[in-house]
């Protein structure tokens, strides 16, 4: 029988006997002349992390079903919000991506827009927009210099292009960019080459990391798209690219800009559909080989989402033809959110909503889906949406060991 939600009674009860943390240690200092650290009042409890209890409050409370489907950003064409909001809300999904036809005037127009689609403060819809600049902009407004211009520029150009345009995109009510092209080709030829910011990869490291400062504090920044697009000339929206590089290559350039935007603190790395066969004979957003490079080898501890999971279909290789089936590959796969950019009638792409969500609930019932690695998704896409909310505090109220105060009222909050 399929886990249904635990109660809040239940939930609090867990979350306040695993919360609740026993005093601390005084940390060593080599400098003798340093103050001692304040001493924490016998019995006193341990400051807790307000977020982390509402979070893992909110996961605790929630179906297989809430779960999967918090999963997942999709695009709703047109542009009004009432018909946006109930199809997201209708399932549960975690947000949604702005596309042209979404778009039906300058920034603040679109605004409106993206202002009506949260239904709870709490924990707003994600909201996101290709604004990279140049031939991929949805804002038209968008004036800054692109890759084009950008290559030729010293990097605090792209600092200062970036900050412009994620400032516009704040302007509309987007929380994140998937504007950040961090791949890398001198091949004039190839398909990504005019969307890159650098020929060489130092050059366009440089580059990515100054456009993560400049978006920093406005936008969540997004790199794409891992493990590198500019390792094949080929067209990713309708094949599956192939490389035949090994990884010692790989590491020498097109993992270079990647790791600098994450070293810059980039808070999403979109994976790409692109195939190195020497490294997974998978495309990268079906392979846990490379979710587990850009984990560890990388160091990437964000939210990993997918391109669009409908270019893979487009590719017209059978293996890839079920768009809900990838989504199931995507996830076991590791990745965190699954996109998929679909038309007005999701039927003529073979993807129904609710079956869809059906579907990914079943693959964590029958096993090819783990719940743990799923919350463990869900806690980070969560946090990126709790973090763009201006509520603080648990999702249940468990009193004042929820805010890390003890009963008698000395505050012991985490800030």
């Amino acid at each position: 029988m399929r886990r249904r939600v635990r109660w809040r009674a239940v939930a609090a009860a867990v979350m306040v006997g695993a919360l609740v943390g026993t005093t601390a240690c005084t940390a060593h200092s080599t400098d003798h002349d340093a103050a001692p650290a304040p001493a924490r009042l016998v019995g006193a409890p341990a400051a807790l992390d307000v977020r982390e209890i509402y979070l893992q409050q909110r996961i605790a409370t929630m179906s297989i079903e809430q779960k999967v489907a918090a999963l997942v950003m999709i695009h709703v064409p047109g542009t009004d919000p009432a018909r946006i909001r109930d199809v997201v809300d209708a399932h549960g999904f975690a947000g949604v991506i702005l596309m042209g036809d979404n778009i039906a005037g300058l920034a603040p127009v679109v605004a409106g827009l993206t202002s009506a689609l949260n239904s709870e403060v709490g924990l707003p819809v994600l909201t996101a927009i290709d604004q990279e600049g140049g031939i991929v902009r949805r804002l038209r407004e968008d004036n800054a210099p692109a890759a084009r211009a950008l290559r030729d520029l010293p990097p605090e150009a792209a600092e200062d292009a970036f900050r412009e345009r994620s400032s516009l995109v704040a302007q509309a009510g987007v929380l994140i960019n998937f504007g950040i092209v961090a791949d890398v080709t001198p091949d004039r030829s190839s398909f990504i080459m005019s969307r890159t910011l650098g020929e060489s990869p130092d050059a366009s490291a440089d580059r990515v990391a100054a456009a993560v400062r400049g978006e920093r504090g406005i936008v969540l920044s997004t790199l794409k798209h891992f493990p590198g697009h500019g390792a094949s000339p080929d067209d990713s929206h309708v094949s599956i690219p192939h490389s035949s590089i090994g990884m010692t290559e790989w590491r020498a350039t097109h993992a270079v800009p990647f790791r600098a935007g994450i070293a810059e603190g980039a808070q999403l790395v979109m994976m790409g559909h692109l195939q190195f066969s020497r490294i997974s004979p998978l495309p990268a957003s079906l392979s846990p080989t490379w979710v587990a490079i850009l984990r560890h080898e990388l160091g990437f501890d964000g939210v990993i989402v997918t391109d669009d999971l409908l270019m893979l279909q487009r590719s017209g290789i059978a293996d890839y033809r079920d768009p809900v089936e990838n989504g199931v590959r995507a996830l076991a796969a590791g990745n965190d959110l699954l996109l998929y950019v679909l038309p007005g009638d999701p039927s003529t792409v073979g993807v129904d909503l609710s079956g869809l969500v059906t579907a990914l609930a079943a693959a964590v019932d029958d096993g090819r889906l783990d719940e743990s690695r799923i919350d463990a998704s869900l806690h980070r896409v969560l946090g990126l949406r709790r973090d763009a909310s201006v509520e603080i505090g648990p999702f249940i109220d468990c009193g004042p060991k929820c805010w890390g105060s003890s009963e008698a009222g000395g505050d012991q909050s985490s800030g």
